[in-house]
This record gives C-alpha cells, sequence and structure tokens, in this order.
C-alpha cells in the first residue's frame, strides 16, 4: 500500500513539472513577427515565458512587467523612452532583462526615473545592456538576490543636480555587481542600507562625484574594480565589516579629492589595492579597527591622512613611493599602528641584513603638519628652508606626533 501511494505521489509530482515545462512559451517581437510591440508581448505572455525582441528601435511608454518573464534581445534592440518617462520597470520575481540598448529616460528632480527600474524584486538578472543618455542608469529598491553583469552605463550630465547614479541599489540584500563600466553619472555606484553584496571588476570612470558611494551598508565585499579620473574616488560611510581588496584607485584629483574615504567604519579590511596619482590615497576620520595592508600608493599628493578620531588601525606591509607627503595626521595623540612598511624616504640602516631597517621611521614630517595647519605653506614646497624644518624635526622631535612611527621599516617593498 504505501509503494502504491509513493507511485501515485511521484507521478502526480512529474506530471505537473511536465505541464508547467509545456505551458512556458517564447513569444517573438518585431517588425517580421505578428506582436511587433514589447507591451503587448508582456500583456500576452504568462508567467515563465520568454520574450524575444529582435533588433528595430521601439519607443513605447514605459514598459511595466508584473510576470516573472525573460525578455531577450537579439542584435541589440533600442528601447527609446524620448525623454518622457521611465524605460522599463519591474515588479516581479525572476525576471531577466538581457540584450538591449536602453536610452533617454525622462528626468525628474522628485521621482528616481531610471533606464531599468527593480521595485521589491526577488531573483532579477540585468545583463549585456547598453543604457544611454539616462536619469539613473539601474535602480533597485527593496531587492533581493538580484545579478547585475556586463551593462555599459553612460550620460552627459553637466552638473550633480542633472543626473541621477549609474548603479543605485537602496535597502537591497544578496546584489551581485560584475564587470559593468560606469561613466558620466553623479555616483558611478551608490549603495544604501545595502547588505551581503558582490562588487567585482567594475570599471568607474569619470563619474561626477564618486567612483562608488555607500552609506550604511554592512558585510559587503569590493573586489578588482578600477575607480578612475572621478570627482573623489570612493567614500565608505557609517558601514561595518568591508572587504575591499584589488582595487585600482587611480588619478582621482582635485580640491578636497581622495581615492578612498573612510568615514565611521569599523571592523573592515582595505587590502592588496592600488592608490596611484590621487590628491589623498586614503582619508580616515572617525574609523577604528580596519586592517590597511600590502597596499600600493604611488605618486599621491598625500598618501594616507589619519585624523586623530581614528583608533586602533593597523597599517602594515604597505609600500610608499614618491608621495609628496606619506602620512598627515591632525593631532599629537595616535593609537594606531604603523609597523613592517616600505618608505621611499627612509634613511636608515640595517646592519644584521634581516630587510627591516635598526632605526624606526616617523613618516609625518613638520611640513606636512604646517600644511595641514596652514594650507598656503604649499608655496614653500622643496624650499631649502622646509627641508631644513624637517631635518631639525627628526633630529629633535617636537611638533610631530612622537607615537606614529613605524618600528619596523621594511628596507624593500613589500611583496
Amino acid at each position: 500500500m504505501k509503494n502504491f501511494l509513493f507511485f501515485i505521489l511521484i507521478t502526480c509530482v512529474y506530471s505537473c513539472m511536465v505541464v508547467g515545462t509545456t505551458r512556458a512559451a517564447t513569444i517573438h517581437v518585431g517588425k517580421q513577427h505578428a506582436i511587433s510591440s514589447i507591451i503587448r508581448a508582456i500583456a500576452k505572455a504568462k508567467n515563465g515565458d520568454t520574450i524575444m525582441v529582435h533588433g528595430g528601435l521601439y519607443q513605447e511608454e514605459n514598459i511595466l512587467i508584473t510576470k516573472s518573464l525573460s525578455l531577450i534581445g537579439i542584435d541589440h534592440p533600442v528601447i527609446d523612452a524620448q525623454k518622457k518617462h521611465e524605460s522599463v520597470s519591474i515588479e516581479a520575481n525572476h525576471v531577466t532583462i538581457k540584450g538591449f540598448t536602453i536610452k533617454n529616460s525622462g528626468h525628474s528632480s522628485i521621482k528616481d526615473i531610471a533606464a531599468i527600474k527593480v521595485y521589491n524584486g526577488r531573483h532579477v538578472s540585468i545583463q549585456n545592456n547598453i543604457l544611454d543618455n539616462n536619469f539613473f542608469g539601474i535602480y533597485l529598491q527593496n531587492a533581493k538576490n538580484c545579478h547585475i553583469e556586463n551593462n555599459r552605463l553612460k550620460t552627459y550630465g553637466e552638473t550633480e543636480r542633472l543626473v541621477g547614479n549609474g548603479i543605485h541599489a537602496w535597502k537591497s540584500d544578496s546584489i551581485t555587481i560584475l564587470n559593468n563600466e560606469i561613466a558620466g553619472h553623479r555616483d558611478g555606484i551608490y549603495l544604501e542600507f545595502v547588505t551581503h553584496t558582490q562588487v567585482d571588476r567594475n570599471v568607474a570612470q569619470n563619474n561626477l562625484r564618486y567612483g562608488l558611494h555607500f552609506m550604511f551598508s554592512h558585510d559587503n565585499q569590493y573586489h578588482y574594480n578600477t575607480f578612475k579620473a572621478n570627482g573623489a574616488g570612493v567614500a565608505v560611510m557609517y558601514t561595518q565589516r568591508v572587504r575591499m581588496e584589488h582595487n585600482i584607485f587611480e588619478e582621482n584629483w582635485g580640491d578636497a579629492t581622495y581615492g578612498l574615504l573612510l568615514k565611521d567604519i569599523t571592523d573592515s579590511h582595505i587590502q592588496h589595492n592600488t592608490f596611484v596619482r590621487n590628491t589623498t590615497g586614503i582619508f580616515m576620520e572617525g574609523s577604528n579597527r580596519v586592517q590597511i595592508q600590502q597596499n600600493s600608493f604611488e605618486n599621491n599628493g598625500w598618501a594616507i591622512k589619519i585624523f586623530t578620531s581614528c583608533m586602533h588601525n593597523t597599517l602594515s606591509r604597505n609600500t610608499f613611493i614618491q608621495n609628496t607627503f606619506d602620512v598627515a595626521t591632525n593631532g599629537g595623540k595616535m593609537t594606531n599602528t604603523f609597523t613592517g612598511n616600505y618608505w621611499d624616504n627612509y634613511e636608515g640602516y640595517d646592519l644584521n641584513k634581516d630587510g627591516i631597517g635598526d632605526v624606526p621611521h616617523h613618516p609625518v614630517s613638520l611640513f606636512s603638519m604646517l600644511v595641514e595647519r596652514y594650507p598656503a605653506a604649499m608655496l614653500l614646497f622643496r624650499s631649502f628652508m622646509v627641508t631644513l624644518f624637517d631635518r631639525s624635526e627628526k633630529m629633535i622631535p617636537s611638533l610631530t606626533p612622537e607615537n606614529l612611527k613605524d618600528e619596523e621599516p621594511l628596507m624593500k617593498p613589500a611583496t
């Protein structure tokens, strides 16, 4: 009897699977097909269907998706919102948008209009799209388990108020943002109240404000990204347990500009990153228990600015080469640890040939302290008087923080 009931159960499950599979349909959209409108195809479709949109220009009103569908572009069909409305709005789970060129979304100072916007969606995939001249690019609102990959986003606003963010996520969880290129937006990637998210191999370049900006976004990881020539590279604020590894922060120049801003973050790791040609490599304020290890700082104005509000951070095995100032601070008391870093201006010696300098290195110069208080003092940079002051301060420290020193400076750059 038990075997018979089990057989009936398996038969019912299999029948349901077959019926579910047969119900899925593929709908073709294009001039050569019975349906020429994406909106009409969505109205006809059922959950689980695939809509294949063939190449061409589609100037339709807001495309609203309220079903679990796959919307696939063939030969990159163009969805042109004509600067009137939101291009694609997703209000369903298990939706895929792939292979489209979406351009000219509407603009609003009240509503965050986007090329593709996800409202409370789960398991949404947005891949291989070109988003051109939109207000916001991809916008996730209260989303979870979404995947954004291989998209190219570019817009042309001249001021921050005229343009939104490239990839924007709010109150979301478990998002993957992979291999996208973002240019011309306010922020390349903006995350607020976003957790357990992976941001890998993206290029954010020439954005007006930040390449990456995230606040109140805990337990996230950022690997192998490039942030180049943005208004200011990356801003990390009010966040816990962040891992930023193998990223490049490059050519973020300007007044009060930095490669990486750390403001009120805790228990995080900044490792194996490259900071090259930035006004300030890392700017730290109110940040505690951060491990900054095995990073390279080269040709920056200031490699690191670390305020006395930062406590119990460890900076080790980093490499400092040809920076105008390696370290700057705003006071004398310091509870952070510098150990085992390479400083190209270290003038000590290594008598026992163990690769570690025999005398400590003080990376904060007297001139950097003066510039921190009186920026106009930069006019004296490289003058003989400045050299004399710094030499005197190294012999008899009086103004620079005595406890900010590297007890074990490396004689060669860390590998």
